[in-house]
């Protein structure tokens, strides 16, 4: 059983407000048992996954973590919302194709992004957000402009090495501001952002936006920190 499956049995009880007690009584087993597998204290059997997955109407994949959406599809490039409209005048090269595979992926998880700091409405919260996302595209584009050793530096007014190097600080400082405004709050009380929320509303968007963060913490799991 992987890691991520006690995480995901919780997470699915708390979400639909369940206590141990009654989701112990619907599988059939005992209480001290399903808290056991919430802990990961105890491994289930391939006949609890399934009834688990049943209960929760969740693939099997997603309670194992192997995918981050219920239904545990994956996703293919004409599952994923242009936006805005790219170009299918021409035909595109195979690197072209991946990388507008990769653009479609982070403007739809941005576009849910802002769509909830939207509902949000905390307007510090939103901007440190922005200041992140700047930076990102900022450190990106030297990156790519770096590729062609031609390319003029005079381009920018801060020397690479300075810029690349003093761009982790930018991001600590606006972090550590946008948790200073989630702490002070915004007008109105945040949602609360379920994956059934999630996928009930933004469709296949939140498919890529949780896709995108199952990615990156794989990613920063093999950093051992």
């Amino acid at each position: 059983m992987t890691s991520d499956f006690p995480r995901i049995l919780s997470l699915l009880r708390k979400e639909r407000h369940l206590s141990q007690k009654q989701v112990a009584e619907d599988l059939g087993i005992a209480q001290a048992l399903l808290s056991h597998y919430e802990k990961g204290k105890r491994e289930c059997g391939l006949e609890f996954l399934i009834k688990a997955a049943d209960y929760y109407n969740v693939s099997t994949d997603y309670l194992l973590g192997r995918s981050p959406v219920s239904s545990g599809s994956v996703i293919v490039d004409s599952d994923v919302p242009e936006t805005p409209p790219t170009e299918k005048a021409r035909n595109l090269s195979a690197d072209e194709l991946t990388a507008t595979f990769a653009k479609k992926l982070i403007t739809n998880s941005i576009d849910v992004i802002y769509s909830l700091l939207g509902k949000i409405g905390n307007a510090k919260l939103t901007g440190q957000i922005s200041n992140l996302f700047s930076l990102t595209v900022y450190r990106a584009f030297r990156l790519a402009y770096k590729a062609n050793p031609d390319n003029n530096s005079n381009m920018f007014k801060l020397p690479e090495e300075y810029a690349l190097n003093v761009i982790p600080a930018g991001e600590a400082v606006s972090v550590a501001n946008a948790l200073d405004a989630v702490k002070e709050g915004g007008e109105n009380p945040a949602p609360l952002i379920s994956r059934d929320l999630l996928e009930q509303e933004y469709k296949q968007q939140a498919s890529i936006l949780l896709n995108t963060v199952m990615n990156c913490e794989n990613q920063l799991k093999k950093l051992n920190y």
